[in-house]
């Protein structure tokens, strides 16, 4: 994105009908590190990508508790989502001072998003630059919800804010049919795979991610390291044993065809054996 005379306001229009402010606040989003989001009828996890700015400094807290019920993952600018974070508290107390019940999760959501709206719309002010993933559940059920900094909001059943997150969203894509009947074990399971796709190769490793859950139950926490290596180990596991078993099913059926081929001929025997070369080095040409 480039300078512009129209981009030097939040609430100046331009020709074509857009605030280049609050663009630019979404785009700090997607610069920010990877967070993720997935529910279903009885859970909801939160996971994110742990980044330090360098070897010598700790990395920043991504996800936040807000209530028992309620729990927000970030991608952004990090100081906005602590702001914002301790606004979304302060609404859970007072409502549950007030009306001594938890807060429902959707009008959080909702005075949440107006509050980003505010700030579209005043020129002294500048839009939040941190997307908020806020998971919960309440009387209706478990729900995912995203604040986007131009004030819109949308439910989701699984979702990937940050770098790198269309990776994770092809993921979630092929998968979300079947978050609603999953388990805790296996919603957190696709959080860390999800997450593992952001990374581009990387290892995923606990030190590096930060998963939260919370269920019919079981209020919201934030999972020890230890266990989230468990899992890790547990699902990495699993990859390498079905990817041999793959490599032999495979196998079989070339060794099946091998005796064919050779009783055609000694002619189809050379083509049979110059075949895989072209197939493998077609680059080469």
């Amino acid at each position: 994105m480039f300078r512009n005379q129209y981009d030097t306001d939040v609430t100046t229009w331009s020709p074509a009908g857009r605030l280049f402010q609050v663009e630019y606040a979404m785009e700090a989003v997607k610069q920010g590190s990877a967070a993720i989001g997935l529910r279903s009828k009885t859970h909801v996890v939160l996971a994110c990508v742990n980044k330090a700015n360098s070897e010598l400094s700790s990395h920043q807290k991504k996800i936040f508790k807000v209530d028992d019920h309620i729990g927000v993952a970030i991608a952004g600018l990090t100081a906005d989502g602590r702001v914002l974070s301790r606004y979304m508290r302060s609404e859970c107390i007072n409502y549950n001072y007030t009306y001594e019940s938890p807060l429902p999760v959707g009008r959080l959501v909702v005075q949440l998003a107006d509050k980003a709206q505010v700030c579209t719309q005043r020129s002294w002010k500048r839009p939040y630059g941190v997307g908020l993933l806020v998971g919960g559940l309440d009387e209706s059920g478990a729900h995912l919800y995203y604040n986007c900094p131009s004030g819109n909001y949308f439910e989701y059943q699984a979702f990937a804010i940050g770098s790198r997150s269309q990776a994770a969203k092809t993921y979630l894509e092929r998968r979300f049919q079947s978050f609603t009947d999953s388990t805790r074990e296996d919603l957190i399971k696709d959080a860390l795979i999800a997450t593992r796709e952001t990374l581009q190769g990387e290892k995923l490793k606990s030190s590096i991610c930060t998963v939260a859950v919370m269920g019919v139950g079981e209020a919201f926490h934030i999972l020890d390291q230890d266990t989230v290596q468990k899992m890790i180990d547990a699902f990495e596991i699993v990859g390498q044993d079905e990817a041999p078993a793959a490599e032999s099913d495979a196998a079989v059926p070339a060794e099946q065809g091998a005796p064919a081929e050779g009783g055609a001929g000694a002619g189809a025997g050379a083509d049979a054996g110059a075949a895989p070369e072209v197939d493998v080095a077609p680059m080469d040409i």
